[in-house]
């Protein structure tokens, strides 16, 4: 039989109608038994409101993009509390928005979230879309994945979802083991996942998809022995095989005894198919051969000027210069202190002055490098930026000074702790308050 490039033979698919039905019935029993009660699970199953249900999928899908569900949880009960509808979101500032979602990340998710809202009230009349395909084209910030996801658990619509941990369960149940983002793998696992989703619990098959990639099919030290779905896969049943033909290998009996393992089924086409790796097995990685990975790009590196500036506010308690970001970009609308991107290395007098510069212009009046203390060094690695924070600070005598550009405010230390600001700002505040410490206690000595 011939083939071309493009095809791939049916051990990287489930061809066997009842293969499909018996691994829909082993996940689905283990997800009930196993899985973890979660708030916005919760919600869509005892929501009778279809708009609500949907809602609140729809925030916790947004939520949980990039982010540990550890981390989402709290978040997702606050929010729900403050804006339990779509309707009440909308009527929220973005401000508020930013501030709610202040060291959560990837900030620009809950703008998108909150546009999406305005969006649903001022054009759709306050309903949410109620197929994929429509979430996926009106709401600002839903993919394929997330459309997908919240049709299928909040409004029972038949359709699969591929996300991070799909992508792994589906590479290893059927050894896809070329580049996980290329085109050829894409089609496959959505049109995989397609063929496998449950018609009568679609929702619940992609949590549980997501729930075995997220506690037992890991990217490290997966644990196949608790896999209820052990048996349809590829590369489990590939390891084992490799496993007793080197142990064969070892007592010198390749040939003499057959093996009491099953033969494995191989891809027929693997010189060709756009599917199997195209680096050699490694036996000492096993089933995380798959799934194969982009190289990581490595982060870019950069250097930013910061200053803590203070002065002494009406109530004894001391006030905080923060500058806002400009609306679009990294950290979109957060308030920050007062900052400079390092273009290139200079002596530590330069970052004053270049730094004392920008103070005077937020503040309209002219300071001395003097004012600056060199406090230390923050380190914040975001996604794509490793970012080193060089930290100084400055006390102002006079309470009255006033800011001279309209995105600059002074704020009270525990405003400043309820404040739309970066886990960066908050790491600054820790390192400056280490040293004071320090300083009093060398004080006292």
């Amino acid at each position: 039989e011939t083939t071309n490039a493009s095809s791939t033979s049916t051990y990287h698919t489930f061809h066997d109608p009842a293969d499909v039905v018996l691994l829909r019935s082993q996940l689905l029993n283990w997800y009930d038994k196993d899985k973890r009660e979660l708030p916005w699970r919760t919600l869509a199953v005892t929501e009778s409101d279809l708009n609500i249900r949907t809602y609140a999928v729809w925030v916790s899908e947004i939520m949980l993009q990039q982010t540990q569900v550890a981390t989402v949880i709290d978040y997702y009960n606050k929010w729900m509390k403050r804006w339990p509808t779509v309707q009440d979101l909308a009527a929220a500032t973005l401000e508020e928005v930013n501030q709610m979602w202040a060291g959560l990340g990837y900030y620009s998710r809950g703008k998108r979230l909150h546009e999406g809202a305005q969006k649903v009230v001022s054009e759709l009349k306050g309903q949410l879309p109620r197929t994929v395909d429509s979430l996926l084209k009106q709401l600002p910030g839903v993919g394929r994945y997330t459309a997908a996801a919240i049709g299928s658990i909040a409004l029972g619509q038949v359709a699969g979802a591929v996300d991070g941990n799909v992508i792994r369960v589906l590479c290893r149940l059927r050894a896809i083991g070329a580049e996980s983002t290329s085109p050829a793998v894409t089609e496959a696992l959505w049109s995989l996942v397609n063929t496998l989703v449950d018609p009568e619990r679609p929702g619940d098959f992609n949590q549980a998809m997501m729930e075995l990639g997220a506690r037992v099919c890991t990217p490290k030290g997966p644990l196949c022995s608790q896999c209820p779905v052990q048996s349809h896969c590829h590369s489990y049943c590939k390891v084992h095989v490799k496993q007793e033909k080197n142990s064969r290998k070892l007592l010198g009996r390749l040939d003499r005894k057959p093996s009491t393992l099953p033969d494995i089924e191989d891809c027929m086409n693997s010189g060709t198919c756009p599917l199997c790796p195209s680096e050699p097995w490694d036996d000492e990685l096993g089933v995380q051969n798959f799934p194969r990975k982009p190289a990581k790009k490595a982060p870019r590196v950069e250097r930013t000027l910061t200053c803590v500036m203070i002065r002494p506010g009406e109530e004894g308690e001391d006030e905080y210069l923060l500058t806002q970001r400009p609306n679009k970009g990294l950290l979109a609308g957060l308030w920050e202190f007062p900052c400079l991107l390092l273009e290139e290395k200079s002596s530590e007098m330069k970052q004053k002055q270049v730094l004392c510069a920008e103070i005077s212009r937020i503040l309209g009046t002219h300071l001395t490098e003097s004012l600056l203390q060199y406090v230390g060094e923050v380190v914040h690695v975001f996604s794509h930026i490793h970012q080193t924070y060089v930290v100084h600070s400055a006390c102002l005598k006079d309470g009255d000074t006033q800011t001279q550009t309209e995105n600059a405010q002074w704020l009270t230390r525990s405003a400043l702790q309820e404040a739309a600001v970066s886990t960066g700002v908050k790491k600054i505040v820790k390192l400056c308050d280490s040293v004071d410490s320090q300083k009093e206690q060398t004080s006292k000595v």
